[in-house]
């Protein structure tokens, strides 16, 4: 049912748009004193091949994006299936998201977690300001699948994972 003038109520427009998967990324950083600095988003796409541009959409009173826009710099670590308490753990608010937590340095100095599916390092292209919240494009530097694990989605208000069902056949006619 629409609303009146056009208006659409929050939480109507979230639950419409929980029934669209979106990828659980954990975008990373190098904070002051070199310390790790991340947050979890389910906005991260591709944006140009040429030049190669990633974005994803910040909350605008995000305590971490400042911190990733002063550094001039993120990675882009796709989450893998299993790890959900990762992705929770990042998302937490108030706590060392990083205590724990299993990283290498990218060539920029990003963060770039263990176990994740493929990771993309970027140099911040520009950022702009969209209604609640930042769109943040950044520059493609350096990029790597690092398995073959199936990623981490968010889809109806719960975490899942992805299998195509032509990945499960020929799983089957290999007999794996």
């Amino acid at each position: 049912m629409s609303q009146p003038d056009g208006e659409i109520d929050g939480r109507r427009f979230r639950d419409v748009l929980g029934h669209f998967p979106t990828s659980v990324v954990a975008i990373t950083t190098e904070g002051a004193g070199q310390r790790p600095e991340g947050m979890v988003v389910g906005s991260f796409t591709s944006v140009s091949l040429d030049p190669p541009l990633v974005s994803f959409l910040a909350d605008r009173s995000s305590g971490t994006l400042p911190k990733i826009l002063g550094a001039g710099r993120f990675c882009a670590n796709v989450l893998a299936a299993d790890q959900e308490l990762l992705s929770r753990k990042l998302a937490a608010r108030g706590t060392d998201r990083f205590d724990g937590v299993a990283w290498k340095p990218s060539a920029a100095g990003n963060p770039v977690l263990d176990g994740v599916v493929a990771w993309v390092d970027c140099g911040i292209e520009q950022v702009v300001e969209i209604g609640d919240h930042f769109l943040v494009v950044g520059r493609v530097r350096d990029l790597r699948v690092e398995s073959a694990k199936t990623p981490l989605l968010f889809f109806r208000g719960g975490y899942g994972d992805y299998f195509s069902t032509t990945s499960l056949l020929l799983d089957q006619l290999i007999g794996w």
